[in-house]
């Protein structure tokens, strides 16, 4: 999820149960429940939907027009509003957020995505629709950019400048993100029971289990850091990684912030590079040498192969070799005789 927001959350502690009218409710009981989405997308879910919402009765004179956006209440939003909505609706919204937003396009286009998801679950699921009014809703375009990766040298001076009090635990941590393509939810996640001599399960998104082999630097990693974690006394036992200070499951931000010590540590730009660059790290070397983009879509946890194969452009070698096979590859330009300048 982007950390970008139409509008500012207006609540420190929000539950949609309460707060949403039945049919936002019913929608995003369906993707907690049964899709299985987590808590932090539902939530996310509800913002669009109600900021999306309170624009409409803005534009549609439901309220006053000099009502601030956060003070509109979504609480009478029923079948009737929501049939009563068209293409012509959501591009205004989109509009809205664009220019009095300034939202990119990253940002609109999860807003596109959760209004389709909304309609198409009252047409499809709760048949409260015919038709889908924004079955032909177009999606902002997407600026397409390559992944940023550390290559094989900057991955081993990362390792290498790991350092400290905390050296054996964020040893272990980078080392598993540099081979397992892990998220940083799903390493933060994890539970000592999750490791089984040779392999790992992981919950993706979606609460999607999958099963990673550990290669040796893994396995040895994670031994050297269970002796430690196992000589602690933890607040949480079931965590595979604690925080040395409290004894508590390492957080995100935890992890975020050790990634970037040494990334600073190893001379990398740690403002360019992050946890999830690493997990686009893994995904590179694994494709440089030899792993084909399905197996790498199982063990990145993508549903979708499309969102695999971008790493395929990435410095991919049989592109290189396309490049030396054109015949015009070792072409020079031909030094000619010089002309005496024209008079005149």
């Amino acid at each position: 999820m982007e950390a970008e927001r139409s509008f500012p959350r207006d609540t420190p502690i929000m539950d949609y149960r309460t707060e949403a009218p039945a049919l936002l409710r019913d929608f995003l009981v369906y993707h907690e429940t049964i899709q299985g989405h987590s808590r932090q997308t539902v939530d996310e879910y509800y913002l669009d939907l109600r900021n999306f919402f309170r624009f409409l009765k803005l534009e549609k004179n439901l309220v006053p027009r000099d009502t601030p956006l956060d003070q509109i209440s979504i609480d009478d939003v029923d079948l009737s509003l929501v049939k009563d909505i068209t293409l012509t609706d959501v591009y205004a919204f989109m509009n809205f957020l664009s220019r009095d937003r300034r939202l990119n396009n990253a940002s609109r286009a999860r807003k596109v995505a959760t209004i389709r998801s909304f309609y198409k679950y009252l047409t499809n699921k709760a048949k409260l629709l015919e038709v889908n009014p924004v079955q032909d809703l177009d999606s902002p375009r997407m600026k397409k950019s390559l992944p940023k990766y550390l290559n094989l040298d900057e991955s081993l001076e990362l390792l290498d400048s790991v350092d400290g009090k905390n050296a054996v635990r964020d040893y272990c941590i980078l080392t598993l993100f540099l081979n397992c393509g892990l998220r940083i939810s799903e390493l933060v996640g994890l539970n000592k029971t999750d490791v089984r001599g040779d392999q790992l399960r992981v919950l993706g998104k979606g609460n999607k289990e999958r099963i990673l082999f550990l290669n040796e630097a893994c396995q040895q990693a994670l031994a050297d850091w269970m002796t430690e974690r196992d000589a602690m006394t933890l607040v949480d036992q079931n965590a595979l990684f604690v925080t040395l200070q409290n004894r508590r499951r390492i957080t995100t931000a935890a992890v975020h912030k050790l990634v970037k010590k040494h990334l600073a540590a190893a001379g990398l730009d740690s403002t360019q590079y992050s946890a999830h660059k690493l997990r686009h790290t893994a995904a590179t070397l694994m494709l440089q040498n030899g792993v084909d983009v399905r197996t790498l879509q199982e063990v990145l946890g993508h549903d979708h192969l499309n969102t695999t194969q971008i790493y395929t452009h990435v410095d991919n070698e049989d592109l290189r070799t396309a490049a030396r096979a054109n015949p015009l590859s070792h072409t020079k330009q031909r030094k000619k005789p010089k002309l005496p300048p024209e008079e005149g």
